[in-house]
């Protein structure tokens, strides 16, 4: 493969500029798609490569597997992919060994989620199947020497999904790495009412900003996704509208930081909310996603307001990290240990029964005992009912990764120490004999009950009666582990349906029009069309780009405009004919 192929080139449209050659004239230029050489015998012409010439392959009719590590941003890109890829007539399998291509969706926040990722590739290249990479390993750090001739899908570019899966099946390795921006500035990213195929029908995740206004020592995240871009807030509440037309009854806001919303295009966290509450129907939840101390400061008293709104959850995730000042300014969080407590203890004060879940990080450079001890009170002192605990882990090209260092078996006996101390209190015994009520919207992992959340999103294991699904109801709690609640349904409660709509199947594919979902699906119909997007080259061997319905403004009237000028010539010609016979 020639050298230029280890290259990694930005975006089209980050790279052209008004000197730079027109479409037309940069037909022949490869930038982004590098076809694979073929060897053929000189003697015979014959071809050794075993895989067809690419012009040989139909695209849009593969199966593809796709996995996806991480938090509930990446799990929405993963979603989002799926859909357009489905739209366009791939097969979403669960099946990774009848797959023809594994499209993997990574996580950088730690060692063992990358080692994973790793060792995925690895495994779907000795079962020499297609391989396309997602996520924020690639796009953090995409010349790693395992990525190297691998197609990669940037965090950024996941509207372009089947042009790199397309492109990839035939042979060929295409990187998009570059960032969405209108007139020069960042934007979220992709559109939100892009396809997309939920993993919980019920459940709709929307991204409501990416990047963040940190720059943690110990992030690798920052790298991948960057400076804070929020979503119009029209934009959001669009997208909410459409989730429950299609039957959703549970939104979860996410982002890497969710409190810092806004701060970019002059809003904020609350005017967003009270937005989003307006459009939610009886019956229907949202979950704010996670948020810093420093950007919930300034809010507190209107967020209070908005997490005792009864169609919102009262739970909020707020990241600690440390309970020790000085571990906390190496680790440049930006707060101190005692605005975590002002934000805590008046929410707790405001909204009676809140769920306070945050993060600890053991072992991090420079952490003594006495700093470890802090953090230790500050668990015994809250009792976290959800505790997200981890040991250190140095990511490359990261500042932490340079100081140092904690010796591994001192990192390891502080996570098993504040471990024990997690597990040696029961944060729900005291709700045994409640009457809750709770929103039913999945199936627990040992497939024996469905779970549900109650107001405070703890979580309830009630029966498994399909006509509880999606639906709020009233349960007695009969039992408490230290993750969950048992809860028998009241046979006279009132049962809440979030919407009339019927929840879409699963594996149904959102988003999609009318004028589309009668399209044929078999991957030929949404042919390449003239554009500034990525050069594709055709079966006739013109380079051109592939746009799909949703890449472009008014993609659907366009096609209809286009069919029905053919069918009026078409007629003419007929028509013309007949007269001159």
């Amino acid at each position: 493969m020639p050298a230029a192929c280890e290259s990694v080139l930005e975006d089209i449209e980050d790279i052209v500029s008004a000197e730079d050659l027109k479409p037309h004239d940069r037909q022949f230029v490869r930038k982004n798609v590098f076809p694979k050489v073929r060897k053929r015998n000189s003697q015979k012409n014959v071809q050794t490569d075993d895989e067809p010439p690419s012009d040989s392959i139909i695209p849009g009719v593969q199966k593809i597997w796709i996995r996806t590590w991480g938090c509930s941003h990446n799990n929405s890109d993963g979603e989002y992919m799926a859909g357009q890829l489905a739209a366009y007539g791939y097969k979403i399998t669960d099946n990774s060994a009848e797959a023809d291509l594994w499209l993997l969706n990574s996580c950088t926040v730690k060692n063992p989620a990358e080692d994973h990722f790793r060792n995925s590739i690895k495994k779907a290249q000795e079962g020499k199947k297609k391989v396309v990479l997602a996520g924020c390993v690639p796009q953090a750090q995409p010349r790693q020497e395992y990525l190297k001739g691998l197609s990669i899908i940037g965090v950024q570019q996941i509207d372009r999904v089947v042009e790199v899966v397309e492109e990839t099946i035939k042979g060929h390795s295409v990187r998009l790495l570059g960032q969405k921006k209108d007139n020069g500035k960042r934007l979220g990213g992709a559109r939100l009412d892009l396809p997309k195929i939920r993993k919980n029908p019920l459940i709709e995740i929307i991204s409501i900003n990416t990047g963040c206004l940190n720059a943690c020592t110990y992030c690798k995240t920052k790298h991948a996704r960057g400076d804070l871009a929020s979503y119009p807030i029209e934009e959001l509440v669009d997208r909410a509208k459409q989730s429950f037309q299609e039957g959703v009854c549970e939104i979860w806001l996410t982002s890497e930081d969710t409190g810092a919303y806004g701060r970019d295009i002059g809003t904020d966290l609350p005017t967003l909310l009270w937005k989003l509450v307006e459009v939610i129907p009886e019956g229907a939840m949202l979950r704010l996603g996670m948020t810093n101390p420093p950007y919930i400061l300034e809010h507190l008293e209107e967020m209070a307001k908005i997490l005792n709104h009864p169609r919102v959850y009262a739970f909020l995730h707020i990241p600690v990290q440390s309970a020790s000042d000085s571990v906390l300014m190496d680790m440049k969080r930006e707060y101190c240990v005692a605005d975590f407590k002002q934000v805590v203890d008046f929410l707790k004060e405001k909204v009676p029964g809140i769920t306070i879940a945050t993060d600890i990080i053991c072992g991090f450079p420079g952490e003594t005992d006495e700093d470890f001890q802090e953090t230790m009170k500050l668990v015994e002192l809250y009792r976290f009912p959800s505790l997200f605990i981890n040991q250190f882990y140095p990511r490359p090209g990261t500042p932490a990764a340079k100081m140092p260092q904690v010796p591994a078996a001192v990192k390891k006996q502080r996570t098993k120490d504040l471990s024990q101390l997690f597990h040696s209190y029961n944060p729900y015994d005291h709700k045994v004999g409640e009457r809750q009520r709770v929103l039913v919207t999945e199936e627990s992992f040992d497939c024996n009950y469905y779970v549900a959340h109650n107001p405070f999103y703890e979580q309830v294991l009630v029966p498994k009666d399909p006509l509880l699904m999606g639906k709020m109801v009233e349960v007695n709690i009969y039992e408490a582990g230290k993750h969950f609640m048992k809860g028998q349904p009241v046979s006279d409660a009132r049962v809440h349906t979030a919407s009339i709509t019927r929840p879409l199947a699963k594996g149904e594919v959102s988003g999609l029009t009318e004028e589309f979902r009668r399209a044929p699906q078999n991957g030929t119909n949404w042919r390449a069309q003239p554009s500034a997007e990525i050069p594709v080259k055709t079966q006739l061997g013109s380079w051109m780009a592939l746009q799909l319905p949703w890449q472009q403004e008014g993609g659907g009237l366009k096609i209809l405009s286009v069919s029905l000028a053919l069918l009026a010539v078409l007629l003419m010609f007929y028509y013309g004919g007949m007269k001159t016979e």
